[in-house]
């Protein structure tokens, strides 16, 4: 048995949305998020209400394993969901979002506790910075601040 202090990284951000709660929360959804993310399109979602709910798992595409989701509590009427993150081998993370009505619409606390599981591990941890972290969730607010306004995904511009 190996007991060793974990090597972990906590970021927090507080998003900016452009709707009520009651209109952001049902978007915080393995099969909501297509609607939002363009591409996004995991691999499987096991749920009894065909959306987020406790105890619903999703599976999302990665390398060199693919990254196992799971809702350990979704709360609609307090607007609060938290999920775990399985990437084997790399990183167990738990995902928290926090919404709550502002005059603007919802201000969402997102909460990333990545925690390493070897190697690969630590240099993802490493590599979560602030700065890495701010641009990621600038990144998302934007995306889902889009579909609120105009009801689309923001079309990535490449190329």
């Amino acid at each position: 048995m190996n007991i060793a202090q974990p090597h972990r990284v906590t970021r927090c951000y507080i998003q900016n949305l452009a709707a009520h709660p009651s209109t952001v929360f049902p978007l915080l959804c393995p099969v909501r998020e297509s609607d939002w993310i363009e591409g996004w399109d995991p691999v499987v979602v096991l749920t009894n209400s065909g959306v987020a709910e406790t105890d619903c798992v999703f599976v999302t595409h990665a390398s060199p394993n693919n990254i196992i989701w799971y809702v350990t509590r979704h709360e609609p009427s307090s607007c609060f969901v938290e999920m775990l993150k399985i990437t084997p081998l790399v990183t167990a993370c738990r995902l928290t979002i926090q919404l709550r009505a502002v005059e603007s619409g919802s201000e969402a606390l997102v909460t990333y506790t990545h925690t390493s599981l070897g190697p690969v591990g630590d240099a993802f941890v490493a590599s979560f910075t602030d700065d890495y972290y701010r641009k990621f969730m600038r990144d998302w607010e934007a995306r889902i601040n889009h579909y609120l306004v105009h009801g689309s995904a923001l079309r990535d511009s490449t190329g």
